[in-house]
């Protein structure tokens, strides 16, 4: 953990999305059943495969807990589709892929403009750190109707790496001159807290994702039920 820090001091909040602001599972579940069946739809034995490369039960509509895709970039998509359908040209399919996320229907984890507001009324600037592509989290966030209440958006393509590397926290530190001492990394996965604590950064865990308490507890310097327990963390409640 890094060393303890008194949550009043904090002054930039970096936030996942995925499982962070939104849930899910009542995001990617759909939007992986979908392109399974626009992929594979004459094929239920290749859409199988296709399922398991992913970590995604067909049957439960939803990602296993080990799903590689949970925390990981969009190239553990494409990789996966590829082992399944490996006549599919990359290029095509990459825009598609981005087409489709930027596209999927986002679900709030709570009503996520009045919780900004409150916090950026409380003198935090926001960040948004996604191992997504940053236009689709761009898209999904003016969607939202927040994306103005964030000073700085990176995904994994916006040329600082990708968690749990902490190049994108360090670079909401550059473009805010905030010190990450004063800084928290808000996320729902190991790979989010590995990386608030690799750049020096409060590691501030969420129950809204996959993740469980035990898993996260050891990873993070505080666990909340979700973002919406921030004001109060934070003595702005």
């Amino acid at each position: 953990m890094t060393e303890a820090v008194d949550p009043r001091t904090i002054r930039g909040l970096v936030f996942d999305k995925d499982g962070t602001l939104f849930d899910f599972h009542a995001t990617w579940s759909v939007w992986a059943s979908g392109l399974i069946e626009k992929l594979c739809h004459a094929s239920p034995g290749a859409a199988d495969d296709l399922a398991g490369r992913l970590g995604y039960d067909r049957a439960a509509r939803q990602f296993l807990p080990e799903s590689a895709v949970i925390a990981g970039t969009m190239e553990v998509v494409i990789d996966a589709i590829r082992a399944t359908l490996p006549g599919l040209d990359e290029a095509p399919l990459r825009r598609m892929i981005l087409a489709s996320t930027a596209a999927a229907d986002q679900i709030e984890v709570t009503p996520l403009l009045p919780l900004l507001d409150r916090l950026i009324a409380g003198g935090k600037t926001l960040g948004l750190a996604t191992n997504d592509s940053e236009a689709p989290a761009r898209a999904h966030l003016a969607r939202a109707g927040v994306l103005d209440r964030f000073t700085f958006v990176a995904g994994y393509d916006s040329g600082h790496g990708a968690k749990p590397a902490p190049g994108m926290l360090t670079a909401f530190c550059a473009a805010t001159g905030l010190a990450p001492r004063a800084c928290a990394m808000v996320g729902d996965s190991i790979h989010d807290l590995e990386s608030g604590r690799a750049a020096g950064m409060t590691a501030v865990a969420v129950l809204t994702g996959v993740a469980t308490r035990a898993e996260l507890a050891p990873h993070a310097d505080v666990v909340l039920p979700s973002v919406g327990a921030l004001p109060e963390w934070l003595g702005l409640a």
